[in-house]
């Protein structure tokens, strides 16, 4: 029993610990800059999760990709990572900005998605009502031979 209420303090101890404030980095990535690693990470993590192996064998790594596309190294981003993430309120508008970005990226896309399938849906029906067409006039020209016979013509060749 003893030691259990041991242990209990010594979780209540480390469990009301207070956390110091990280050091602001040297290097610390702006914000806006910040943004834009976390858009590309967030872009490239879905299309990793879908595709993995068609980025490799492009020669893609995401990680890489983005280390290398704002000359910064994986030190410097999980510092400044670590940094605003302390900082909950300066993250949070850090990540909203990334979800307003991918959300206006989303309606792009889905407006284009949406304009293409209208485009299919027109041609699909224009040749659907061209072979209407197309049929229709073959059955009136099946009619009208029929209903033409050579012999009511006259002979010019005498």
């Amino acid at each position: 029993m003893r030691a259990f209420v041991l242990f209990l303090m010594l979780i209540a101890f480390l469990g009301c610990s207070t956390y110091e404030k990280p050091e602001k980095p040297e290097n610390l990535i702006s914000k806006d800059k910040m943004v834009d690693i976390l858009y590309d990470v967030f872009i490239l993590n879905a299309a990793k999760g879908s595709s993995k192996s068609i980025l490799e064998n492009q020669g893609v790594f995401p990680q890489d990709y983005v280390f290398n596309k704002y000359k910064i190294d994986s030190l410097q981003f999980a510092q400044s990572n670590a940094y605003y993430g302390f900082y909950v309120e300066e993250y949070e508008v850090i990540l909203s900005k990334v979800e307003q970005r991918i959300n206006a990226d989303k309606e792009k896309y889905q407006k284009r998605i949406d304009a293409n399938e209208k485009r299919k849906l027109e041609i699909r029906d224009s040749i659907k009502k061209l072979s209407t067409t197309i049929n229709t006039n073959k059955k009136d020209t099946t009619k009208l031979l029929k209903r033409l016979e050579y012999k009511d013509y006259p002979d010019d060749s005498k």
